[in-house]
């Protein structure tokens, strides 16, 4: 029997997946969640859905082949249909925080090229106002002390996000800074400020880029929530 929360997770990417069309070229997110979407995904392929994805991870990427789901890559196509990807945070604004999977990155190109963008999330990610989980932010290797020092000027309590004993590294061959904020009430003054450090490649705060977000709860019921 499935704990609670995964059941939650479970039932907002199955119904995510329902808003798929034969046809498109959909993005595959990464994380806890998003695995129960790309599961469904699979599911449908094997029945005969005709579509292509293109994977946000080479997690999701290595799932998706199990799962028989044909990859496209930017190389062919330029613009996803639908993007269905999980979440850290979502506010009430439909601001959310990515990023505690390590695929930031991939995820916001692949969401920024996508007509349509459904968070998925359990009940308890959705908050009033985002901050209290720590927002991801991927720098380059070289002189990441430095950058650090710049994050931490701006409100934030910063950690190199570690592996075990090793530095954990993106599938970009970058950092993690783990920014400690308490609150964003701004998200979008913190974000331009975040991209004007040097260094800083992206960061885990997609504002106002979703469409939609599916809530799943306990029982298995699912929300949908749009702008």
């Amino acid at each position: 029997m499935q704990d609670p929360i995964t059941n939650a997770k479970r039932a907002a990417g199955e119904k995510a997946a329902s808003f798929i069309r034969p046809g498109m070229i959909v993005g595959l997110g990464t994380g806890s969640t998003a695995y129960w979407a790309i599961q469904k995904i699979g599911a449908l392929v094997k029945d005969g859905l005709d579509i292509q994805a293109i994977a946000t991870s080479e997690a999701s990427a290595a799932l998706a082949r199990e799962l028989k789901i044909p990859l496209t890559t930017f190389a062919e196509t330029q613009r996803l249909d639908i993007d269905i990807d999980g979440a850290d945070e979502v506010s009430e604004n439909l601001d959310v925080i990515k990023g505690g999977g390590g695929a930031l990155l991939r995820e916001k190109i692949v969401a920024y090229h996508s007509k349509q963008l459904i968070i998925i999330a359990d009940e308890h990610k959705y908050v009033p106002t985002l901050g209290r989980f720590p927002l991801a932010v991927e720098v380059i290797p070289f002189g990441w002390e430095a950058t650090g020092s710049k994050l931490q000027s701006l409100g934030c309590r910063p950690l190199l996000r570690a592996k075990g004993e090793e530095i954990f590294i993106t599938d970009n061959g970058n950092y993690i800074i783990d920014c400690s904020f308490g609150t964003i009430k701004e998200p979008q003054l913190i974000n331009d400020a975040l991209h004007n450090i040097p260094g800083v490649v992206e960061t885990g705060l997609f504002v106002q880029m979703a469409d939609k977000v599916v809530l799943g709860y306990e029982d298995g019921t699912t929300e949908v929530r749009e702008k």
